[in-house]
């Protein structure tokens, strides 16, 4: 495991966060007072410390590296795509990074926007157009939610993309919440105890997903994007689905925080701290054999007694 002070967060002028491209000249950033300015600073340092400590935990990133950030014009993947962008200056390992936008041709996407913004950072860049939009609405029956068919087409589409391109690792924004109203939405309607896990191979062994915004908070993310004036595109495919099991799930976690701040954080940390013999899963324990590893266990303890009393 690499050294835990290798991706650090270094001091950075809160102006200086599109350090390649021309800065944003209506960026709120610039309207800051002092104290806002330091309290972005902080937000910042938050953000690239969480990321940095999620890539040392998981062995995300390594040397050599190529990296296909996929940006979807969403808060969390060009919060990703920053701090990453950061984090490559001063990170001890040599990697790079490649942006990639899947264009699903959904009626009025901009599709200007993504491309002028990447052209701004200097970032490499590629708009990836595959017409699943038509395929989701032809294939989903009236009144289903559409979430599940058009993640696996674009992730089929990203995925291969990578192989494509040689990219090593593939970047998605998921943060902190997102882990968590997954496992809820397993459990609750999948009769599963899984999450979104920081760091996976892809089922055909091809790829290795990661995500970097693991230990991040949804509303730090958000006012990152506020400051950073990001030019956000709505999903108008999923985001506008009436009763929606995961906006249920999202608005029942921030009621139990609203009540009983830190309850979150707990349940993040329960994901990360699982004890397979206390669950009841055969394939992750072997129950059917407490009595023999009790059997040893008693053989070990009669030993251990006969030479206490030998001696």
């Amino acid at each position: 495991m690499q050294d835990a002070t290798i991706f650090e967060p270094h001091a950075v002028d809160p102006g200086a966060s599109q350090a390649s491209g021309e800065a944003n000249a209506t960026s709120p950033l610039e309207a800051l007072d002092a104290k806002a300015r330091r309290e972005f600073n902080k937000l910042q340092k938050r953000l690239r410390r969480q990321v940095g400590n999620a890539i040392i935990d998981y062995g995300m990133i390594h040397e050599g590296d190529r990296v296909m950030v996929c940006l979807s014009g969403g808060k969390d993947s060009y919060t990703l795509l920053e701090i990453l962008r950061n984090l490559q200056r001063n990170a001890p390992v040599n990697f790079s990074l490649v942006a990639v936008n899947l264009d699903q041709k959904q009626p009025g996407f901009p599709e200007h926007v993504l491309p002028e913004y990447l052209e701004s950072t200097g970032v490499e860049y590629y708009i990836l157009e595959r017409d699943t939009y038509s395929v989701v609405k032809e294939k989903t029956p009236q009144g289903k939610t559409t979430c599940a068919l058009c993640s696996r087409l674009r992730r089929g589409s990203l995925y291969g993309f990578a192989e494509e391109i040689g990219a090593t690792k593939v970047a998605l924004g998921h943060h902190r919440e997102d882990i968590l109203e997954t496992l809820f939405l397993n459990m609750f309607f999948g009769g599963s105890l899984k999450a979104m896990p920081p760091k996976l191979l892809s089922d055909d062994g091809k790829n290795i997903v990661i995500r970097p915004l693991a230990y991040c908070r949804e509303a730090d993310i958000a006012e990152f994007a506020r400051l950073m004036a990001f030019p956000i595109i709505p999903c108008n495919l999923c985001g506008s689905q009436p009763n929606l099991q995961r906006q249920v799930v999202k608005e029942m976690l921030a009621e139990w925080e609203r009540k009983h701040p830190g309850r979150i954080e707990s349940m993040f940390k329960a994901v990360t701290n699982v004890a397979p013999s206390q669950l009841a899963d055969r394939e992750l324990f072997d129950f059917a054999g407490l009595e023999a590893r009790q059997a040893r266990m008693r053989e070990r303890r009669i030993d251990a007694l006969d030479l206490s009393r030998n001696s």
